[in-house]
């Protein structure tokens, strides 16, 4: 078994990483947990439950009133009314203080029943047992949130989980499309923390059919390093923590006006990455080998044009709305080199600018 820890200021947990984790679970969180449990509470989605829902409430072993609720799959679960949906369940059974909430699945499972676990009770506790390789950024580091139709995660909190329990065998029943989307995460950290990382992926990984799974811990344990480090020295984003939405300014804006779960959430960080390489080009002078980094993306499958069929107005608006944004501002990671990312304010003008010239050169290609 692999241990990464997080050394969070609020809390300090592990990522337990190991094949058939998914049956341990009730045993390992009675010692991780060393107050008294009164009652589990697992959320999960239609994919996933069907697969290991019966694992992961089947390692309690009877021992304690286990509760569950089955989400809809997909980024559109992350709303008001499926929240009202789950905190509903919550109450009836009974849920109290003493409760614990497993969230056994992808992102979404996660910061929704992370935000869940925040809100209910003003706060108990949960794990995370990530089902994608996408969640594996979003497990660690207590980001948890749900949607509105103005702005992806823009409501919120920050709310540590007190384990995460990585099981990389189930990462082997993914279609091709989510290794793609969590791959772009494991990109960004080498992008913005790691050189020697970003190399050693574009050596290793040339697709994504069966890799072996002693790569895959290899390559979870050293991204969630750079994930554990940043985590570390910002817990609540008013720093470098920031560098982490590398590519996302403009990907949530595409993944907002194409309609949550038109794309992937690492399809749209994918097109983000290539054109915050590019604007940083533009901004710092400097050769980041952007059509080399372009190359690799799409031979591993990534799109990396903006959408044609996207108002390039209404991409402003949602990039203006981002929650880094301040008084309308745009305001972007970009890197002055690989693992030197800074936050720049960028006129909205320039940027509208960019993108309908970066638009037009994709559509002559």
């Amino acid at each position: 078994m692999k241990l990464v820890p997080i050394e969070a200021k609020s809390k300090s947990y592990k990522v337990y990483i190991d094949a058939r984790i998914r049956f341990k679970v009730g045993e390992l969180l009675a010692t991780v947990v060393t107050e008294a449990i009164s009652s589990i509470f697992v959320i999960t989605d239609s994919a996933v439950a069907t697969l290991y829902l019966d694992d992961v409430v089947g390692s309690f072993q009877n021992k304690l009133p286990v509760y569950t609720e089955v989400i809809p799959s997909g980024e559109a679960s992350k709303s008001f009314a499926t929240y009202e949906q789950v905190m509903t369940k919550a109450l009836e059974s009974g849920l109290d203080r003493k409760s614990v909430i497993v969230a056994l699945g992808g992102g979404v499972v996660g910061d929704l029943a992370g935000f869940v676990a925040a809100t209910y009770m003003r706060g108990i506790r949960f794990v995370q047992v990530p089902t994608t390789l996408l969640a594996h950024d979003s497990s660690v580091g207590g980001k948890v949130a749900i949607n509105h139709p103005l702005g992806k995660n823009m409501v919120g909190s920050f709310h540590q989980p007190d384990a995460v329990f990585y099981d990389p065998e189930m990462l082997y029943s993914l279609p091709e499309k989510e290794w793609r989307s969590g791959f772009a995460e494991v990109i960004k950290h080498g992008f913005i923390r790691n050189q020697d990382f970003l190399q050693w992926l574009k050596q290793e990984i040339k697709s994504f059919d069966q890799l072996p799974i002693e790569q895959v811990n290899k390559l979870l344990e050293r991204s969630l390093a750079v994930k554990a480090n940043i985590v570390a020295e910002d817990e609540r984003e008013s720093g470098v923590r920031a560098y982490l939405n590398f590519g996302h300014t403009l990907g949530h804006a595409i993944e907002s006006e194409l309609g949550y779960g038109a794309i992937t959430h690492g399809e749209a960080v994918a097109i983000g990455m290539i054109f915050a390489l590019k604007l940083s080009e533009t901004m710092f002078q400097v050769d980041l080998q952007v059509t080399q980094h372009e190359e690799w993306f799409k031979r591993l499958g990534y799109e990396t044009s903006i959408p044609r069929k996207l108002n390039i107005s209404r991409l402003i608006q949602k990039m203006q709305a981002d929650k880094k944004a301040e008084a309308g501002s745009i305001r972007m990671v970009l890197l002055q080199g690989i693992e030197r990312a800074t936050m720049l304010e960028i006129p909205p003008t320039m940027i509208e600018q960019l993108i309908a010239k970066q638009m037009e050169v994709d559509n002559v290609g």
